[in-house]
C-alpha cells in the first residue's frame, strides 16, 4: 500500500493517524511518509522509494539502521526470553558498563523512555531535597511529563504558564521557565526563590527548537548557582548522551551534575533510557529510599542487548571523528549554496548535529529560533524529500549524521541542495 493509503486507513484508529505528533508533516505540511525498512544509511518507503536518512529516528541511530552486531545481539536476547519481569545479568552488566563510560554515575536506574527517565530523575529531585518547584528553559524539550509540557508565564519570576491542555495550573505554577542561554534570568529566580527550586533541568546542548549550543559559561554558571542554592543540576542527555563520544556531553566538558538523563542512543533503537548521578541522590529511590519508581519492562533483556552493543562499538570503533568530518562538511556546504543563490539561511552544525534555520543568523535561544520561516522550511524539506533525502519534517528538530553515512551520501545531500537553491 501506499503511504497516502496507509494514513487514510491510520486516521481512522489512532488520532491524527500516527503515534507521535510530529509524524504527521503537519510543520511541513504533507502527507506522512510511511517507512517499511532501513538499513545503514537508507530508508525504504512503503512507496518503493530509497531516502537517504538524516533524521535517524530522530537521535538513536548513531551506527545506521540494522547495524548487524546489534541485531544480532538484540536477537540473541529475545531467543533467551523477550522478558521476565525480574532480575537479569545482562541489566547488570549494562548498568556497569554505564557507570564505567560516565564518570558522574555512582548508580544507575534503567527505564523504557527519554519521558519516564525525566519524570523519575524530577521525582528524585523533589524527594532528596523536600522541595517542589523547577527550574526550565524555553524551547527545551524534555518528554512529555505534566511538569515539562509548561511555557513561558507572564513574568520570569511567577509559574510558567500550561502549554498542553490536561495540565493542570498548579502543576504549572510549580515551574519557571528561563530563556536558553540566559544565566542571568536563572540567578534572578534561584536569588527569588533559591529555597524553593529542587532542581534545574538543562538540554546540554538544545536540540528541540533546531540545535542551539550553549554560550560559554552558560552550563558552568548553572553548576554554580544550583550548588550555591543547594538545588539540584539534572542534564537531560536524552540526545546529547553518547552523541559527541563514549560518554556523556558534560563528561566532554567538564560539569559535573547532579543527575543525567540518557536515552535513545543507548538503546541502540530498542525502547531504553537511564538516569543516573550521585550515590546518595540515588539511593532516594525504592527499594533504598521513599521515591518510588516501578516498570515492567525496566532493563527489558532484548532492549539491554541492543544498547550494549552499541555502546561496545562506540568505545572500541570510536566514529565521532569521521562523522563529525561528513556533518562539517554537509553543514559548510550547505551554507555555501544558501550564500551563493541568496538564500536566507543559517546552518548550524556541531559535531554529528546540524540545523538549517531559514533565517538571516543563527538564533541563540527559543524566542529568536521563532523566527525562522517555517513555510521555507517546509518547501526545502518537500524539495530534498523529492530528491531522495530525509530531514526531520519541522524546522525546529535537527538532523543527525550517522557512522553509516559515507561522503557519497553528503555529496548527494548537496547536490540536492544546490538544485532546491536554483528553483
Amino acid at each position: 500500500m501506499t503511504s497516502q493509503e496507509l494514513f487514510t486507513r491510520a486516521q481512522r484508529v489512532i488520532p491524527g493517524g500516527v503515534n507521535s505528533p510530529v509524524r504527521a508533516f503537519k510543520s511541513v505540511e504533507g502527507t506522512p511518509v510511511f517507512m517499511v525498512k532501513g538499513s545503514g544509511a537508507l530508508l525504504t518507503t512503503a512507496d518503493g522509494r530509497e531516502l537517504i536518512d538524516f533524521c535517524g529516528s530522530w537521535g538513536p541511530l548513531i551506527l545506521g539502521h540494522a547495524r548487524r552486531e546489534v541485531v544480532e545481539a538484540a536477537c540473541a536476547a529475545a531467543a533467551d526470553g523477550m522478558t521476565f519481569g525480574a532480575a537479569t545479568p545482562r541489566e547488570v552488566e549494562f548498568a556497569e558498563l554505564l557507570c564505567e563510560l560516565v564518570p558522574s554515575f555512582n548508580m544507575v536506574r534503567l527505564v523504557s523512555s527519554g519521558t519516564e527517565a525525566v519524570m523519575t530523575a524530577l521525582r528524585i529531585a523533589r524527594g532528596a531535597t523536600g522541595r517542589r518547584r523547577l527550574v526550565k528553559f524555553a524551547g527545551c524539550y524534555h518528554g512529555h511529563t505534566d511538569s515539562m509540557l509548561v511555557s513561558a508565564g507572564s513574568g520570569l519570576l511567577t509559574g510558567g504558564a500550561t502549554s498542553s491542555a490536561g495540565v493542570s495550573e498548579g502543576v504549572a505554577s510549580e515551574v519557571f521557565v528561563a530563556p536558553y542561554n540566559d544565566l542571568a534570568a536563572v540567578e534572578r529566580i534561584m536569588g527569588a526563590h533559591g529555597g524553593e527550586i529542587a532542581a534545574v533541568i538543562v538540554e546540554p546542548v538544545a536540540a528541540n527548537m533546531g540545535l542551539v549550543p550553549p554560550i560559554p559559561g552558560f552550563l558552568e554558571g548553572l553548576r554554580a548557582v544550583t550548588k550555591k542554592h543547594g538545588a539540584l543540576l539534572i542534564l537531560d542527555e536524552v540526545i546529547t548522551g553518547f552523541r559527541f563520544g563514549p560518554t556523556t556531553y558534560g563528561a566532554l566538558n567538564g560539569i559535573v551534575p547532579d543527575l543525567t538523563t540518557l536515552g535513545k542512543i543507548i538503546g541502540g533503537g530498542m525502547p531504553l533510557a537511564a538516569v543516573g548521578g550521585r550515590k546518595d541522590v540515588m539511593k532516594c529511590l525504592a527499594p533504598l529510599g521513599p521515591v518510588y519508581q516501578a516498570g515492567t519492562l525496566s532493563g527489558n533483556p532484548v532492549a539491554v542487548g541492543a544498547g550494549m552493543a552499541t555502546l561496545r562499538i562506540l568505545k572500541e570503533e570510536n566514529p565521532y571523528p569521521r562523522i563529525a568530518a561528513l556533518c562539517g562538511k554537509l553543514a559548510a556546504g550547505l551554507n555555501r549554496i544558501a550564500k551563493d543563490h541568496g538564500k536566507s539561511v543559517s546552518v548550524v552544525g556541531l559535531e554529528s548535529l546540524f540545523t538549517p534555520f531559514f533565517m538571516a543568523s543563527a538564533p541563540a535561544d527559543y524566542d529568536s529560533a521563532k523566527k525562522c520561516d517555517t513555510k521555507a522550511y517546509a518547501a526545502f524539506f518537500h524539495a530534498m524529500l523529492n530528491a531522495g533525502i530525509y530531514l526531520p519534517p519541522s524546522q525546529f528538530e535537527v538532523g543527525f549524521v550517522s557512522a553509516a553515512h559515507t561522503e557519497e551520501h553528503v555529496a548527494s545531500f548537496l547536490n540536492a541542495a544546490e538544485k532546491w537553491s536554483s528553483v
